[in-house]
């Protein structure tokens, strides 16, 4: 059966337009048109948002699990529990994203997620698009709750085993670019076609600069673990925010960075680099309590998390946030307007990665996936593969 979707407003990942018809059949776009160049099809089932706006399902390039269960897991329980909330809450796609662990369990996370990404997507469930790895190339000073007895120097032949244990699948890593090697893995990474995100790093300018000449495009939740901003050493933070070409990543849970943070990462990035992640964790979509980020637990109270062993100074531990509410956070606290704020969970994040053809933009041929937003970003509908989610 054909479903039209009908809204007031249709973003593609590119323009706005006006009284959008979307016709999906076998779970891919048929057609895009407007109600009056068009009549319905006949039979089909409508789906109308008579005062929303249409846009491509959203794209986390950074999250950790949800609805109690770590993408480390590696299960198709785990991957199918996620997935389907992922879909309900408007995300189509995302980056499976590892966390520091030994290296033996990383590579078993990896080929096990390898297996699965290798499936043919549920319709009604996020699609895992690739594997991110958040370490174990990372900073011990600027570490977070990345545990610091698994951090490793940056090594191309580790890098090289974790790659080929994912069979391909990794699309990004994230590094600190001051550790001895990371210049040269940066170098190589990139030939071999996975992106470079700087992060949980205390590099200086210089330092950060280096790695960007050797490919890096990006850098991870910024502002969060990494060298403070300061007038004399601006470092890390003072190169991803005044390089125009550069990408960055923010986590928009009002926890991790204040909303006058949120504006000035917003004024400085800009509507082609801005990107925001959930970094979201197990606890995502639970209630408040204990559970697992990777194999460390993590203790979770009124939306914040953090290491269970360290709560005196309150390491966060990723979040518990979801990218519908990022985006209703990020139209408040910027006063940006809902098309700009849709771009940094779609078109954004899928040109950083080189995904672009896969997700980000609604066109003939792609997959059916699509969110409906008020005016005030808020989802009041997912479609996700074709099929109504909410």
């Amino acid at each position: 059966m054909r479903t039209v979707l009908t809204a007031a407003r249709l973003w593609d990942g590119s323009r706005l337009t006006s009284h959008p018809q979307v016709v999906i059949e076998d779970g891919k776009i048929g057609s895009i048109t407007s109600r009056e160049a068009a009549p319905l099809p006949a039979g089909a089932e409508v789906l109308d948002f008579p005062s929303a706006t249409l846009a491509p399902a959203f794209f986390d390039v950074h999250i950790h699990g949800a609805a109690g269960h770590d993408l480390m897991e590696a299960t198709p329980q785990a991957l199918d529990a996620i997935t389907g909330f992922l879909a309900s809450h408007g995300t189509g796609s995302f980056l499976a994203t590892t966390v520091t662990s030994p290296l033996d369990v990383t590579l078993r996370a990896v080929e096990g997620l390898a297996k699965l990404l290798a499936e043919p997507p549920h319709p009604g469930h996020a699609r895992p698009l690739g594997i991110h790895l958040e370490g174990p190339f990372l900073s011990h000073a600027r570490r977070g709750a990345q545990p610091a007895e698994h951090l490793l120097a940056p090594d191309i032949s580790i890098f090289d085993r974790l790659v080929d244990a994912a069979e391909g699948h990794v699309k990004l890593i994230t590094l600190a670019p001051e550790l001895p090697g990371a210049v040269e893995l940066t170098a190589h990474a990139t030939s071999r076609g996975v992106r470079v995100s700087l992060g949980h790093s205390d590099a200086t300018a210089a330092q950060t600069r280096l790695a960007i000449a050797a490919g890096a495009v990006s850098t991870t939740h910024i502002f969060n673990g990494m060298r403070p901003l300061h007038h004399h050493e601006p470092g890390i933070l003072g190169v991803m925010l005044t390089n125009d070409a550069m990408y960055a990543e923010l986590i928009c849970d009002g926890i991790h960075s204040q909303p006058e943070i949120v504006s000035l990462w917003w004024r400085a990035k800009g509507p082609e680099r801005a990107i925001l992640i959930t970094d979201a964790m197990s606890a995502t979509g639970m209630p408040d309590g204990e559970y697992l980020l990777g194999g460390f637990p993590v203790l979770v109270a009124a939306g914040r998390a953090v290491v269970k062993d360290a709560p005196t100074d309150g390491t966060l531990a990723g979040s518990v946030l979801t990218l519908d509410r990022a985006l209703v956070n990020f139209v408040q606290f910027t006063g940006a307007t809902v098309p700009q704020g849709l771009r940094l969970l779609t078109a954004n994040p899928a040109a950083m990665t080189g995904l672009s053809g896969q997700t980000g933009a609604l066109a003939v041929g792609m997959p059916a996936s699509l969110v409906a937003v008020d005016a005030a970003g808020r989802l009041v509908g997912s479609v996700v593969g074709g099929q109504s989610v909410r």
